[in-house]
This record gives C-alpha cells, sequence and structure tokens, in this order.
C-alpha cells in the first residue's frame, strides 16, 4: 500500500505501468526537456516494513512537489518526465550501482561500486540514510533486493531519459536537459542562502550561454542565484551533459523554504508565487531560439 501521507499521493506503484510518468506536450516546440528525479512519493508496502523510520521521516530525502513547480512545461511544448518512486527507495540521480557494502546480508559482485563518496555518505543508489543521517532499515538487505530496484526501476527511468534526449536532438538537433531539485538551507551559507543554484559541473555539462539565460531571467525575478555552490550536478548533469555531442544539462535546485515546510513535508500557501515564476520561467524558455546550442 501507499504511505498514507497526502490526500493527493501518488498511486501505488503496483497500479502503475511504469515506475515514472512522461507528460508530452501537444507539439514538442523548443529542444528543452525537464525532469524531476526526486519528486516520487509512492512508498511500496515491502519496503515501508523494512524500514525502521516513521513516515514523514522517510519523506526527507523527497525533493517534495517540485514536479508541481515545473508543471507547466507540457503546456508550453516541452516534455516533463518525473519518477514516480521516492529517492530514499531507490536514486536515480545516482551511478546504477553505488551500492554500501555494510547494508547488506553478503558479499557483493566486484564490478558494484562501494567506494565513491556518495556511498561513504549513505546516499548511495540505495541509500542508507535519508538526509537528515537517519539510518533507512531495521534489518540488513540481500544484494537480490538493490538488484531488483535497479533493474525495475532505475533502468526503466534512465531508458525514458536517454530515449527522450535522443528524440529531441534527432528533432531539433540539439538537446537541453534541465534537471529539478529541491534543497535544504545548506548551514554554510544560513546568513544569506540562496534561492536557486544552478549546476552545470562548472561549465562542463551546459553551454554557458544557457546557464546564463536561465540565470538572468531568475534574478531578473529578483531571487538569488549562484551557480555550482554547493550542488555543481549529480549523476544526470555530468552522464548526460556532453556539449560536444549537442546535449546540455543544467540541474536546478530550488530553496524549499521558499514554498514548502521542510518539518511536515506540506506547500505553503507562498507555493503558488513560486510555481508562477517557474511557469513564467519556462513560458520564457518556450520563446528562446536555441539555435546557439546546436
Amino acid at each position: 500500500m501507499d504511505l498514507p501521507l497526502t490526500p493527493d499521493a501518488a498511486p501505488p506503484l503496483q497500479h502503475e505501468p511504469r515506475p515514472y510518468c512522461l507528460l508530452r506536450p501537444e507539439a514538442h516546440r523548443v529542444p528543452v526537456i525537464f525532469a524531476s528525479p526526486h519528486s516520487g512519493r509512492a512508498y511500496p508496502a515491502d519496503f515501508i516494513a523494512a524500514a525502521r523510520l516513521d513516515p514523514v521521516a522517510l519523506r526527507k530525502s523527497e525533493d517534495g512537489f517540485v514536479d508541481e513547480l515545473f508543471g507547466a512545461a507540457p503546456a508550453e511544448g516541452m516534455p516533463l518526465l518525473a519518477a514516480i518512486f521516492p529517492r530514499v527507495f531507490c536514486d536515480v540521480n545516482r551511478e546504477p550501482w553505488e551500492l554500501d557494502p555494510g547494508m547488506f546480508d553478503g558479499p557483493l559482485p566486484p564490478w558494484v561500486n562501494t567506494a565513491s563518496p556518495r556511498v561513504g555518505a549513505g546516499l548511495g543508489t540505495i541509500a542508507r540514510v535519508v538526509a537528515t543521517g537517519e539510518a533507512v532499515y531495521r534489518r540488513k538487505l540481500s544484494f537480490a533486493e538493490a538488484e531488483d530496484r535497479i533493474r525495475r526501476f532505475w533502468q526503466p527511468y534512465h531508458a525514458a531519459l536517454a530515449a527522450l534526449i535522443a528524440e529531441t536532438r534527432a528533432e531539433f538537433g540539439t538537446c537541453l536537459l534541465i534537471d529539478c531539485h529541491s534543497m535544504p538551507t545548506h548551514p554554510a551559507q544560513a546568513a544569506n542562502p540562496p534561492d536557486f543554484v544552478l549546476g552545470d559541473a562548472h561549465g562542463t555539462a551546459c553551454a554557458p550561454r544557457a546557464t546564463r539565460l536561465v540565470e538572468e531571467a531568475l534574478a531578473g525575478m529578483g531571487y538569488r542565484v549562484r551557480r555550482n555552490d554547493p550542488y555543481a550536478g549529480g549523476y544526470v548533469t555530468r552522464h548526460y551533459g556532453r556539449p560536444r555531442e549537442g546535449v546540455h544539462a543544467l540541474q536546478i535546485e530550488v530553496a524549499r523554504p521558499l514554498y514548502m515546510d521542510e518539518a511536515r513535508i506540506e506547500r505553503l500557501p507562498r507555493m503558488a508565487g513560486l510555481q508562477a515564476d517557474i511557469t513564467r520561467l519556462i513560458a520564457g524558455l518556450a520563446t528562446t531560439d536555441w539555435r546557439f546550442l546546436s
């Protein structure tokens, strides 16, 4: 069963033919696509049973409601891909096999990446902890459980994303992927926190002009915008962002205090204003001449 947290919670996974939702526009007008990999909130029953945390604590790793913030993309002529499953269950912004050996009841295959900084932090493909640092599970997992999640959730999501990128590039000659996330207030920036952080892997994943265009649009609305600090882009940005091959990837992090109660995982009334501004941003991207990306 689903985690019974909000009246508009996503439907149970067993009723979904795919572990993601792809919303297509009537006509794909510009070479831009949006993705929300961490806003899924359908929690499988066996995962809930294995977890030691209460329902709200399990949701601390969600990029809550980000799919809604960027929900205007299809109406403006750009597809939106969103994971239905939660990040804490399987993180598609990681390599497919970043696993912490301490989480498992037996040895892992030698080809598994057990030494990445993300694994060390407990935030691999299958997370050991939630964003607040609390351990997720009450027991050790089997490798078969991790393999099942990766094959049933990670791989289909990335197959859909890769196909969407290839389709866009074939139609327009180029593609800009905007990977949408949310962020808590970073302790080191508490005195002057950014509203948005744009991550382009320090200029290697996206044409600087595209990053600047988004930066100027948000700053023009009065938001504080930073680049690559403290989020330069995760696996998705670095893996798919290949400007020399005509594929650009830009990660957008939205400050959670702008729109949600982080403790209760609930929308705040001011979310509507932020959503309206993001819709303005998206509308501006829909009228941009993107030939400079080719």
